[in-house]
């Protein structure tokens, strides 16, 4: 794979590339070898359609594409000028989803920078563990989120947002775009991996606008005149893409909101005369359950994605408001969604068809195409793709130039994909990817606990939630629950759990994770033995506890 010669004076991430003979089959779409993402996604549009359309709104701010475009630059100085940022250097941003951050991404990626972006939820270890991975030497951070960051400024510069308003104020408003190379780095996507060590995507230039020019441009269909809204944080690549790289792309303009209940978010897009939303299928329900999918009348795209869109929610909502959700299936490794459909295309209970530019299959267990109809791993590739940082898992990823998502599948005669469920760890929960071994971790960090599995069960209104197998004595289910809060980011949470007596294990000590599933789905232990205890204990049923449900 030739790579361009880099602008990026920090060749970190070039350093830390997988090898080449490890990367997916990449087939890129018709990008120069010169760009910088931001540009083209700031500056080119406002040339294109003007600076005075609308840009970044919310939080009570509306900033056109020219005001966007000078603070932007601003920062950009200050990031050079003042804190010595060289191109390659990693920045994390931390921060709910506000204009205010957006700016600071499309700062740091036109100064050559590489974007960081974190969920504001996470804790100090979970920053820790990033900052040890990526090794960023600075932090923009909302005043707000400051405290979990105190701990790691030995090794870190923390920068609030009032210290930023503060330099910008006297930095210059003009600034031109490092010359960065189309597969230069742009930003680190972590994943939640599923042994509970997040891995960390890497992701070109040229990814961030193939994304715009596939799923956004073949399904989203955006217009200049759109106003997107949606739940999804930007340091998720699904909110990235959603609420600042699609509408930009297309000359629109994003509503950044931070944390709404479902109903807040129909009467807010209903309010603001919002006409694409992106969201999660749980929040597609709650929705419908509270009787306020008529708010949403006036949107012409509903996006889904984070998790399988059930067929039932596809249709009640369609005959609430007329519109078909779009579903889709994407990935950190991926960047975005490369299956999907929208109008009279979409299928409900299937995802969808390809995207145009990616090519998908269904494979069987020796790596071969599956016939329609049998179910087997799915596999994609197309102009992105897995490259891990330093990660010896990139080789169980991508096989054969294919990047296997984890998730199994069955395409039909007509090309639409089925999801059937994940085949790893991953328990995917109202749109939040969360490892369940990060959260055994989690749990078995309390004194109490002896033992503990985790997996994920079905529920109603979320699709799937976080439920713990636990060994203890002396503590509730609610005790731990705010333990594991309190130590990981707290959507991570169990939302159930269930004390036993023992795990199902092998005779050399593994978790029957399988096992574990078969109980959750059941909805009550069948058969308990473990070589870690006497067995004459098989069979007997749960220790009495709460349930633990929230």
């Amino acid at each position: 794979m030739r790579l361009s010669p880099s602008a990026h004076r920090d060749t970190f991430c070039r350093d830390n590339l997988p090898p080449a003979h490890l990367w997916p089959d990449l087939r890129p779409l018709d990008h120069p070898e010169r760009l910088n993402c931001a540009e083209v996604l700031l500056d080119r549009t406002a040339r294109r359609l003007g600076p005075d359309r609308p840009c970044l709104l919310g939080g009570g701010q509306r900033w056109t594409y020219g005001d966007v475009r000078e603070r932007v630059n601003r920062l950009a100085h200050v990031l050079t000028d003042h804190f010595g940022l060289v191109p390659g250097n990693r920045v994390l941003l931390r921060g709910p989803n506000t204009p205010w951050l957006a700016v600071c991404w499309l700062a740091v990626v036109k100064a050559g920078g590489v974007v960081v972006a974190t969920m504001p939820l996470l804790r100090t270890g979970e920053l820790q563990t990033v900052c040890d991975t990526a090794k960023p030497f600075l932090a923009l951070c909302d005043d707000r989120f400051t405290e979990a960051l105190e701990p790691l400024r030995d090794n870190l510069t923390v920068v609030g947002q009032d210290e930023l308003d503060r330099l910008c104020a006297a930095a210059p408003t003009d600034y031109t775009a490092v010359d960065t190379a189309a597969d230069d780095v742009v930003l680190l996507g972590f994943t939640s991996g599923t042994t509970g060590r997040p891995k960390a995507t890497m992701h070109f230039h040229r990814d961030v606008l193939a994304i715009a020019d596939t799923f956004s441009a073949h399904i989203v269909r955006p217009r200049p005149d759109d106003l997107f809204t949606g739940t999804p944080p930007l340091a998720f690549t699904f909110g990235l893409g959603g609420l600042l790289v699609f509408p930009l792309r297309a000359g629109a303009a994003p509503l950044l909101l931070e944390r709404q209940t479902p109903v807040e978010l129909a009467e807010t897009a209903h309010a603001n005369g919002v006409t694409v939303l992106f969201t999660a299928p749980t929040v597609y329900r709650a929705i419908l359950a509270a009787g306020k999918a008529d708010l949403l009348r006036g949107v012409r795209r509903c996006v889904s994605a984070g998790e399988a869109l059930p067929a039932q929610v596809s249709e009640d909502f369609h005959a609430a408001t007329g519109t078909r959700i779009i579903d889709g299936i994407g990935a950190t490794e991926m960047l975005h969604v490369f299956i999907s459909a929208a109008d009279d295309e979409v299928r409900p209970g299937a995802t969808g068809r390809v995207v145009p530019g990616y090519e998908a299959a269904v494979l069987d267990e020796h790596g071969h195409p599956a016939p329609d109809g049998v179910a087997g791993r799915l596999a994609v590739r197309g102009p992105t793709g897995c490259r891990y940082l330093a990660d010896e898992r990139q080789a169980a990823y991508v096989h054969n130039g294919w990047n296997i998502t984890g998730d199994t599948y069955v395409r039909d005669a007509d090309g639409y994909f089925w999801y059937q469920a994940r085949n790893d760890d991953m328990i995917i929960s109202a749109g939040y990817n969360i490892a369940g071994p990060e959260v055994e971790a989690a749990l078995s960090r309390h004194p109490r606990v002896v033992d503990c599995g985790v997996v994920a069960a079905p529920d109603a209104e979320r699709g799937w939630i976080v439920k713990a197998y636990v060994i203890a004595d002396g503590v509730t289910a609610a005790d731990l629950q705010d333990f594991v809060k309190a130590t990981i980011a707290p959507y991570k949470y169990p939302r159930a759990v269930e004390f036993v007596t023992a795990l199902p294990r092998t005779d050399t000590g593994k978790l029957q994770r399988f096992r574990l599933r078969e109980w959750a789905a059941a909805g009550t232990p069948v058969d308990v033995l473990s070589p870690a205890t006497d067995r004459s204990t098989a069979g007997r049923r749960p220790v009495p506890g709460s349930p633990g449900r929230r």
